[in-house]
């Protein structure tokens, strides 16, 4: 009998312990979410307007995503541009600056974004080549920050060394491709249009499906898509509004 009350009072003792413990981490936890939705900062998320450009208005979507730093991805459909990765991303409360690694070249830096939050609208300044175009973007929805492209193997069919030409503006441009599939790497190619200058044409994803291929450049906003067909490949670069027929076959 003598043991009954000591047994009793020691499991009502686990119990407040037990019970003091899930309130405390109850606590941490409560503290710990606040924290993050406190820290959380009114610039993330997926932002959608137009861009007022003399003569005609380009739409912008702007994905901001916060995590141990931040992270984007800017698509401009009217220029070719989809999912371009934000560079230099400086946050300073409601301002914002950032680069859009996109439709740059030899002598031509990549656009560049500067913008205040207010409102609940993003308003600000796109500025390239020493232009400046006023935009307002709506916050649409979190984020959705493109993944960088990747390229897939090629076919043997595709391989080697290709040569074409095209005239664009009345000026004729030459083109020459090299693809290549590597053992543990993906595609690659080294792409060049010679015009007035030489432009070597930074590549960062190849696809293929059967006969049909993509090479992209997001640097410059360029796409090239073509079919395989006699041994020639038949298709289109496009660079922005721009489209142009591109015939490339096996140097002689």
């Amino acid at each position: 009998m003598n043991n009954f009350p000591f047994v009793t009072r020691r499991r009502h003792s686990s119990l407040v312990f037990t019970a003091v413990t899930l309130i405390c981490f109850a606590f941490q936890l409560v503290g710990t979410t606040a924290a993050a939705a406190e820290a959380a900062s009114p610039l993330e998320g997926k932002w959608s307007g137009k861009i007022q450009i003399p003569g005609q208005e380009l739409i912008l979507v702007v994905d901001l995503a916060q995590g141990a730093s931040w992270n984007g991805s800017a698509t401009l459909p009217g220029l070719n541009v989809k999912g371009a990765p934000l560079t230099e991303i400086n946050v300073h409360g409601a301002d914002i600056s950032f680069g859009i690694q996109a439709m740059n070249g030899p002598g031509v830096e990549p656009p560049k974004i500067k913008a205040r939050l207010s409102d609940e609208k993003l308003v600000g300044d796109f500025l390239q080549g020493g232009n400046t175009a006023r935009f307002i973007l709506e916050k649409i929805g979190p984020p959705q920050v493109e993944d960088p492209p990747r390229s897939t193997p090629i076919a043997k069919e595709f391989e080697g060394d290709w040569k074409g030409d095209y005239e664009l503006l009345a000026y004729p441009r030459k083109v020459t491709l090299k693809l290549q599939n590597h053992a543990l790497q993906p595609a690659s190619a080294d792409f060049v249009i010679v015009g007035r200058k030489v432009n070597n044409v930074p590549v960062n994803r190849i696809t293929q499906q059967g006969n049909f291929i993509t090479i992209e450049s997001s640097a410059y906003g360029l796409t090239y898509e073509g079919r395989l067909e006699n041994g020639e490949i038949h298709g289109t670069l496009l660079q922005g509004p721009v489209e142009v027929d591109l015939v490339l076959r096996r140097p002689k």
